[in-house]
């Protein structure tokens, strides 16, 4: 608990034993397993022990590593497995590399075939399980966002479609706009003889009479300018002043 509060995690520590037999000096092993430089070795009477350290942590602890003991009657696997790494597949690894061990070693030890194995058979085999159930999760994922990939595929090729349209209304509208503003700008701009019309069928229709304010409103012309068609009006004697 102590360690675990200063932030320092003990790994796993798994062991599997299989039966095995001595057929030669331990020496005869340890000179074997020299060629493996990363192998670290030691021997005594009853046993020799064989370890490599492949990781360490913050503190230069072991943090991955295996060690392999050998008997007169059995050998023993110990391995480490952090907290972060796959027990099934840690296993495989260090399966791999005790095979290894064994094959430098066989001309003075042999282990039982049957149970070892048996072993591997079942590590394979819990690996090979995950990962079909791995799979077929991340299939199902896959095929789930295949699926929203292309619907939304479908959906941008409908919205590029609509803004195209869009864009073409937007110019259209425009150009036609630009178009009323033009005639509009056209008839804000009347002539004078244009204007006199106007004024002398204003006056007709209005009893005689004109509100100049109401009439520069009605056809958006300014006020000066109706005063000045007037007054251009009654000098040439189209209208008469009364009051």
């Amino acid at each position: 608990m102590a360690e675990e509060a200063a932030g320092i995690i003990e790994p796993q520590v798994n062991t599997v034993i299989f039966d095995g037999k001595l057929t030669g000096p331990f020496g005869d092993i340890e000179a074997a397993l020299s060629s493996n430089q990363l192998l670290g070795v030691s021997s005594s009477e009853d046993k020799l022990i064989a370890f490599e350290i492949e990781t360490r942590d913050m503190q230069k602890r072991p943090l991955l590593f295996f060690i392999i003991t050998f008997r007169k009657d059995s050998v023993e696997l110990e391995y480490s497995v952090p907290k972060d790494t796959s027990e099934k597949l840690r296993k495989l690894s260090v399966l791999r590399n005790l095979m290894g061990v064994l094959s430098l070693a066989a001309r003075s030890y042999s282990v039982d075939a049957k149970s070892m194995f048996e072993y591997i058979n079942a590590a394979i085999d819990d690996v090979i399980v995950s990962m079909s159930q791995g799979y077929s999760t991340l299939f199902n994922s896959y095929d789930s966002l295949l699926a929203e990939h292309r619907e939304l595929r479908r959906l941008n090729l409908e919205l590029t479609s609509s803004n195209k349209a869009l864009t073409a209304d937007a110019t259209r509208l425009s150009r036609e706009n630009e178009e009323l503003a033009a005639k509009i700008k056209t008839l804000e701009n009347y002539s004078d003889e244009s204007l006199m019309v106007m004024v002398q069928e204003w006056i007709e229709s209005h009893g005689d009479t004109i509100d100049i304010p109401e009439f520069a409103k009605a056809y958006k012309i300014t006020q000066p300018r109706v005063e000045q068609i007037l007054n251009r009006m009654v000098a040439a004697g189209f209208i008469e002043l009364k009051g």
